[in-house]
């Protein structure tokens, strides 16, 4: 606190304490915004990458030559149990002697697994993941 004058006060801080909360709150809607987002993209690249191993590990498999569709299903079951989601699609192809290749793809429905409804529902409807690989012994 300054004196000029004659008696004068002059209270310059408590002046930028408060243009500094006018501040905070016009900006801390955009930081917060920024934030969850981070963790929304965050959530969906982790189950994003569970679903890729799981893909993988059923595929790896479904390629052994004395395997069976349950097997496979039974294995990508095991491997999404963690990621707590139960509503998804998977779809084995088993491959054929024209077409050796076995594949692995699994589905889930965004709106099921978001943690934040609508944030990034206009850009993503399905999270996809796939995994192909040549049987064994072929």
């Amino acid at each position: 606190m300054r004196i000029y004058g004659l008696g004068k006060v002059c209270n310059k801080g408590r002046r930028a304490r408060g243009s500094a909360l006018a501040e905070f709150a016009v900006i801390s809607p955009l930081l917060i915004t920024i934030l969850l987002g981070i963790v929304e993209f965050g959530y969906l690249y982790m189950l994003r990458q569970s679903m890729t191993n799981a893909a993988r590990e059923g595929c790896r498999v479904g390629i052994l030559s004395s395997s069976t569709s349950a097997e496979v299903t039974e294995r990508v079951s095991a491997l999404m149990a963690p990621t707590g989601v139960s509503i998804y699609t998977m779809t084995y192809t088993e491959g054929t002697e024209v077409d050796p290749v076995d594949s692995v793809e699994i589905t889930v429905n965004y709106a099921d697994v978001t943690l934040l409804p609508g944030f990034f529902s206009t850009f993503v409807s399905e999270i996809k993941a796939s995994c192909s690989m040549r049987q064994e012994g072929t």
